[in-house]
């Protein structure tokens, strides 16, 4: 385990997925079930999709080297493209994300293994080819080490899903949901260059 790519995993994955959808869905879900069993759905259903993309990653790991770089070059750019895209109308659309997750719970009280389970299925559903599951297969694919960036995807996504659990309405009124997407964006920016730079280094 190495952990300087943990490290860089966590900040990469933290920052871009804390204005994600998921974040607004795993608030909502906080507010209808009890938010501890709520972080354990949420937690098993990012358990599952983080190993799925480092299986993923670790296949493509065995690529050339020059078509690693290039393809995780390209999924960051697109990241931070789709990013900055997406933060022009993020704080006019929150309402709408809420309502729609607050729908998928559905309106029937939940307790134990019912919250926990109906947060997994709401939170596998929306992170399914999500942004960090494809950088989370991308930085298994650059640096190839599966371990340590499971290590660190997953626990940036529990530590997303935690303070949504437990912050999530504070910090969305001190923070714009645009501001990160355009924190997010720069950190997959950053990543994009750092790569081209590997591949032109070669």
């Amino acid at each position: 385990m190495d952990p300087v790519v943990v490290a860089l995993t966590f900040g990469a994955i933290f920052l871009v997925e804390l204005p994600d959808k998921t974040f607004i869905a795993t608030l909502v879900l906080s507010t209808k079930f009890r938010p501890f069993l709520v972080w354990v759905g949420v937690g098993l259903a990012f358990l599952v999709q983080t190993l799925i993309a480092v299986g993923l990653g670790k296949a493509a790991a065995q690529l050339p080297v020059e078509w690693v770089r290039i393809g995780a070059a390209l999924m960051f750019l697109a990241g931070a493209v789709l990013l900055f895209r997406e933060a022009r109308g993020a704080d006019e659309h929150e309402q709408e994300t809420e309502e729609e997750y607050a729908a998928r719970a559905g309106t029937t009280p939940k307790s134990g293994f019912a919250a926990v389970g109906a947060s997994f299925l709401v939170l596998f559903a929306a992170e399914w080819g999500d942004l960090s599951q494809l950088l989370t297969l991308s930085l298994v694919a650059k640096y190839n080490d599966h371990v340590s960036v499971f290590i660190g995807a997953w626990g940036a996504l529990l530590a997303v899903s935690g303070l949504a659990c437990v912050l999530g309405r504070v910090l969305l009124t001190r923070m714009r949901l645009s501001t990160l997407h355009y924190v997010g964006a720069a950190v997959c920016l950053l990543l994009f260059v750092v790569t081209v730079v590997e591949l032109v280094r070669g």
